[in-house]
């Protein structure tokens, strides 16, 4: 899986929790409270970003993260690392 295609599963249910945002558009340097998600809208897209991808990260790794950057980048290396280990 490339990050490319990570990054298109973020953004698809970033879209989907925020009203009227552009996935052409999205500034994947902001975090998701700046591009007008609340709480239950982030859980909801790590949650089932993390679903589709089949894989799973702590919390306190989460918690780490700054941007939507971010978390595609961790996302990305705990989903190669898992189909490594497979």
């Amino acid at each position: 899986m490339t990050e490319q295609q990570v990054r298109d599963t973020v953004l698809k249910y970033l879209c989907r929790a925020v009203d009227g945002l552009d996935p052409e558009a999205v500034d994947t340097s902001r975090n998701m409270k700046e591009l007008g998600a609340n709480s239950i809208d982030i859980v909801e897209v790590v949650s089932s970003s993390m679903r589709e991808l089949r894989i799973k990260i702590p919390r306190a790794e989460l918690n780490k993260l700054q941007n939507v950057n971010d978390l595609v980048q961790l996302l990305h290396a705990t989903a190669q690392a898992k189909n490594a280990a497979e």
